[in-house]
């Protein structure tokens, strides 16, 4: 069983849609369940994740620097299917405890990001664990409706644009390679969410509502100035000596029109959503 304090964060996990308040508040947070190694029982646990692109995320098996892994990492030894939840999506991923080079460059970067990680280290003698969680079937977002699943995705954007910036401030005159990674991980993601939307959302919607063509016309053509925005702050973020004040414009002129866009989206299709 979860112990007070993680139990406390479950349950504001999940009643909030994957905010907390607290220690925790603004940090990058899934819900992590494994199946006990000696129990069988499920064990949910709070853990942190840096975005790795793609179809994986990354977790740290820290401990605080305890020296000993902490509880679910034994547990995803014993038996690598786990269950994600992000907040808008749950899906079974597949743990891999990564070695040799790949553990140390990820955890290098890591590092590069939040010198806390390196703290923890120097805690302990032994080689903190890094672990790839990779996807298997995200499926739909868990929410009441169509609308409210939009809602959610929507609000998903825009906390980690918000991260993001923040990150970009913080940051020295060029990037670190995590947050690199941030960036061109969100690209990703931006590109297939509205890839979905104009191939089967908004084909869905027009053939049942005409009278909305104006209106998917113009959401298709503000996916594309999304797509040309974030393809700017790709080609910027993949360069070697990315200027931390060029990315921050980029980002800062992304947030704009990505926010914009949402809220137009939001007031127009949710009413049609959520009336079936």
């Amino acid at each position: 069983m979860p112990n007070d304090f993680n139990q406390q964060i479950i349950d504001e996990f999940r009643a909030n849609s994957g905010r907390v308040g607290g220690p925790f508040e603004g940090a990058r947070l899934i819900l992590l369940t494994t199946t006990g190694a000696r129990s069988g029982a499920p064990h949910t646990t709070p853990v942190g994740y840096l975005p790795d692109g793609g179809e994986r995320i990354l977790v740290i098996a820290s401990a605080g620097g305890a020296d000993r892994h902490p509880d679910w990492f034994h547990n995803l030894v014993a038996d690598p299917t786990v269950t994600v939840e992000d907040g808008v999506f749950t899906y079974p991923a597949r743990a891999e405890v990564l070695t040799g080079v790949d553990r140390d460059q990820v955890f290098a970067r890591a590092v590069e990001a939040d010198p806390g990680w390196a703290a923890y280290q120097a805690k302990t003698d032994r080689l903190i664990p890094v672990v790839a969680l990779h996807a298997q079937d995200a499926g739909p977002p868990e929410a009441a409706s169509w609308g409210e699943a939009l809602r959610l995705i929507h609000d998903a954007f825009r906390r980690e644009l918000a991260l993001i910036r923040d990150e970009v401030e913080r940051s020295g005159p060029t990037l670190g390679a995590q947050l690199r990674v941030n960036c061109l991980t969100l690209c990703g993601g931006l590109h297939a969410h509205h890839t979905h939307e104009d191939a089967g959302m908004f084909v869905g919607i027009g053939a049942q509502r005409p009278d909305l063509a104006d209106v998917l016309d113009r959401l298709r053509e503000e996916h594309r100035r999304v797509a040309e925005l974030v393809g700017d702050l790709q080609q910027t973020v993949a360069a070697t000596d990315a200027d931390r004040d060029e990315v921050r414009a980029r980002v800062a002129r992304l947030v704009a029109e990505l926010e914009a866009h949402l809220a137009y989206e939001e007031e127009q299709l949710i009413p049609v959503l959520d009336a079936g």
